[in-house]
């Protein structure tokens, strides 16, 4: 239920200019442990400042309701690296980024490309395939489409190149 507040609180905060580019990726809430993660993504940069803004804003109102008690632990941020893509809008952030994509099908290997296009139930990758032409070895790029509903998680991979 405490979920269904803060997405609430959430969607209010996101109408403010400042905060318009963002969009929740997930809440979790432990009650045992009183624990209350909120991962938040945004269009264009998920800044400290934008998290800590954030932060205050829904501490004041879980204070100021006693939804928690007097002890719990709030957790603002971003999904991090390594953690998979999980909505559409992701996707979309991350085109011209390289990307795995891990399968339904455990028969089906991973692929690994760069993200190319995202359309609404599918999207492309774009990867280099090794060919042999005679007695030549031709690297062309390939493109796979992918439908969403075929995939387990997708990653965006790290690249430290320029």
């Amino acid at each position: 239920m405490i979920e269904k507040y803060i997405e609430e609180l959430l969607h209010k905060k996101f109408e403010e200019p400042e905060f318009s580019d963002c969009y929740i990726v997930k809440i979790n809430y432990n009650q045992a442990g009183k624990k209350l993660e909120v991962f938040i993504e945004s269009d264009t940069a998920f800044t400290l400042k934008k998290s800590s803004r954030i932060n205050k804003y829904l501490q004041f109102h879980i204070d100021e309701a006693g939804w928690l008690g007097e002890k719990y632990v709030l957790d603002v941020s971003s999904p991090g690296v390594g953690s998979p893509l999980v909505l559409h809008r992701q996707y979309q952030k991350n085109i011209g980024k390289g990307v795995e994509v891990t399968f339904l099908d455990k028969g089906r290997k991973k692929e690994e490309g760069t993200l190319l296009k995202v359309l609404e139930d599918y999207f492309v990758i774009t990867k280099e395939v090794k060919e042999k032409i005679g007695k030549k070895k031709v690297t062309k790029q390939v493109d796979v489409e992918i439908n969403f509903d075929e995939i387990k998680k997708t990653i965006v991979k790290i690249s430290f190149k320029k």
